[in-house]
């Protein structure tokens, strides 16, 4: 895993005229337009049930990707459960699940786990189907604006900055009536791959506020305080519900609370899929498992100020060999929907997502090719 190498300029660069930013209400709601998009190709004979699991920040992107398959194969069902990245993850390593959604790749003892759980031994790979920022939802009455820097947002995540009234805060944002109220910062409960892209900006930018490193598992290696809330739409509610909190969730699934400006390079940058996408056009992928994963470690230092560098990479992961040709058959033929011009609108019109280029889903195409069954 120690070998990288960078992605050609506009190989990941994403295709944003699709991208109308739609909405969810939580992970598992049904805003949006689940119907966009577009249809998957008919494949003749497939047929049985395809049982996936993981990132609830996919969910609504997930539902438009059923309902786009299904409707061109009829005789296939394709289950998912938002359990959430670490929950799918350890589901899919166990064998109760075909695929998993999931905010991170694979590590290194899950790929090795993937060895003994996938047929033959190639383990699984990590395909980056859905790219969205990552926003920071806050609940103030009368503040609908709110600029914070990298130290800020570690600060008050740590639970070093605990009121809104704070200077650090209060000299940012000069013009708003922030109130001499307590912050409750709210984070997931859950395993959560959401948690892990979020702690892992915070700790590249600001490291002397949030010394906590990249963690998926907040009350366990987390600071401990504020309030945990299970999922994203976990975090969303106990937000909404609150006075005074602040969270992070996957942008698309807010719905009308208000979201931080995130300070990049002297400046502050509002989320949105173009933002977040200009930050994959600097990203490396690693290498080392093997030449067909797709595993990619996000730059969050960016000082370009066109960038919203809290970007969430989430991937379907898939073995590289299965026990049966149906299973190989129905997972090639959802992923490469999923990966297709018409999958990718279908998530950006159910989820808002950023769909990927066609660069990325051509590469895609050729990993998902190499599935086999085993023998």
């Amino acid at each position: 895993m120690n070998s990288k190498r960078r992605i050609l300029t506009g190989v990941l660069a994403l295709s944003f005229a699709a991208a109308a930013c739609g909405g969810s209400d939580d992970a598992g709601g049904t805003g949006g337009d689940t119907t966009g998009g577009g249809g998957a190709e008919t494949v003749d004979g497939l047929a049985g049930t395809l049982v996936g699991g993981g990132a609830s920040s996919q969910a609504a992107a997930m539902q438009g990707w059923q309902v786009g398959f299904q409707q061109a194969n009829p005789d296939v069902t394709v289950e998912y459960d938002p359990i959430g990245s670490g929950g799918g993850r350890e589901q899919f390593l166990a064998g109760g699940s075909t695929f998993a959604g999931s905010d991170a790749f694979l590590k290194d003892d899950e790929f090795e786990t993937s060895k003994e759980r996938c047929a033959g031994d190639g383990g699984a790979i990590n395909l980056p189907h859905y790219v969205s920022p990552i926003a920071i939802p806050f609940n103030l009455s009368g503040v609908d604006s709110l600029n914070l820097t990298p130290e800020v947002i570690g600060g008050i995540f740590a639970n070093q900055i605990s009121n809104w009234s704070d200077p650090a805060i209060a000299d940012l944002n000069p013009d708003a009536q922030l109130p001499d109220l307590a912050i409750n910062p709210v984070h997931r409960s859950d395993e959560s791959g959401t948690t892990e892209n979020f702690t892992d900006y915070m700790s590249q930018t600001a490291p002397d506020a949030w010394t906590f490193g990249a963690i998926e598992l907040w009350d366990d290696d987390g600071p401990g305080g504020g309030e945990g809330g299970q999922g994203t739409s976990g975090v969303v509610s106990a937000v909404a519900a609150g006075e005074g909190s602040i969270g992070y969730a996957d942008a698309s699934q807010i719905g009308d609370l208000p979201a931080a400006s995130v300070g990049v390079g002297g400046e502050f940058v509002d989320f949105s899929p173009e933002a977040a996408g200009r930050i994959v056009d600097a990203s490396v992928r690693l290498e080392g498992r093997n030449d067909y994963d797709f595993a990619i470690e996000v730059n969050r230092t960016t000082d370009d100020a066109t960038v919203y560098p809290i970007a969430l990479v989430s991937y379907h992961i898939v073995c590289l060999q299965y026990e049966t040709q149906q299973e190989v058959d129905l997972v090639k033929a959802f992923m490469t929907y999923i990966g297709s011009e018409a999958g990718q609108a279908a998530s950006a019109a159910s989820a808002g997502s950023a769909p990927i280029s066609e660069e990325v889903s051509a590469e895609i195409l050729v990993s998902l090719e190499q599935i086999t069954v085993a023998g």
